[in-house]
C-alpha cells in the first residue's frame, strides 16, 4: 500500500513518467525491459535487516549500471549506508523526509548527483578510509586469523603487492612477506592465488575495519 500511494504521489507529477513492482530482481528487471526508465526508486518499508535489498541493488547496478538507484529507508546506520552505495546505489532517502525533497532527489540522481546527507557522506568517508579486511573463517565459523591477517588478505585479494600492501598498512615489505608466510601456514596454502581462491570460498562478510590496529 505504501508503494501505491508513493507511486501514485509522483505520477501526479507532470515531470515523472511512473511503472511499479514489486521488490524482487526478477520482476524489476522485467519492467525495466518494457520501459525506459532513468532511476529506480526501491522501498524497502520497515525491514530491518537489508541484505535482500542490497542484493537487489547489486543484481539491479550489474545488470543495468546506467540506472541511478534509490534506496527508500525507515532507518540506516553505518554498515547499512557504506554498503548501500558500494552496491551501486546512487541515493539514501529516509522515509521522514517530505515528498518534495524525494521529488527533487529523483531528479538529481537523473541528472548523475549523489544523494546523501551529511551523516551519510561522513559514513561513506569513514568507510573509505578505513583498512579493509576480509574475514577468514572455518567450516564452523571460527576466525582463523588475526584482524592485521586480515588485512593483509583483504589488500591481496585488491590486487596489491607486497610493496602497496606496506605502504597501505605503514609496514615494511619484510614483514608483509613474514604476515604472508604465517598466513600461508595457518591455512595450508602456498601462493597468492591459492589464497584469493581460499578467501572466496571461506570468507564471512567482508566490511571496513573501524577501530586501529596497533
Amino acid at each position: 500500500m505504501q508503494c501505491q500511494l508513493l507511486a501514485s504521489a509522483l505520477r501526479r507529477r507532470a515531470e515523472f513518467q511512473v511503472t511499479s513492482c514489486n521488490l524482487d530482481s526478477d520482476a524489476i528487471l522485467q519492467s525495466l525491459a518494457a520501459s525506459q526508465v532513468g532511476v529506480a526508486v526501491l522501498n524497502t518499508g520497515q525491514n530491518v535487516n537489508h541484505t535482500h535489498d542490497l542484493a537487489i541493488v547489486r543484481h539491479l547496478h550489474l545488470a543495468r549500471p546506467e540506472i541511478a538507484t534509490i534506496l527508500l529507508l525507515d532507518a540506516y546506520d553505518r554498515e547499512v549506508v557504506v554498503n548501500a552505495f558500494r552496491a551501486g546505489a546512487k541515493g539514501l532517502f529516509a522515509a521522514e523526509h517530505p515528498f518534495r525533497l524525494l521529488c527533487k532527489c529523483i531528479q538529481s540522481v537523473h541528472q548523475g548527483q549523489v544523494w546523501a546527507n551529511s551523516e551519510q557522506l561522513q559514513y561513506l568517508i569513514e568507510g573509505i578510509s578505513a583498512t579493509p579486511t576480509l574475514r577468514i573463517v572455518s567450516a564452523r565459523g571460527a576466525k582463523l586469523l588475526t584482524v592485521r591477517e586480515e588485512q593483509v588478505v583483504a589488500l591481496v585479494a585488491d590486487g596489491l603487492s607486497n610493496r602497496g600492501i606496506g605502504r597501505e598498512l605503514d609496514l615494511s615489505e619484510n614483514t608483509v612477506k613474514k604476515y604472508l608466510f604465517r598466513i600461508f601456514d595457518k591455512l595450508g596454502i602456498s601462493s597468492r592465488v591459492e589464497l584469493v581462491l581460499y578467501a572466496i570460498s571461506h570468507s564471512g562478510q567482508r566490511k571496513p575495519e573501524w577501530r586501529s590496529v596497533p
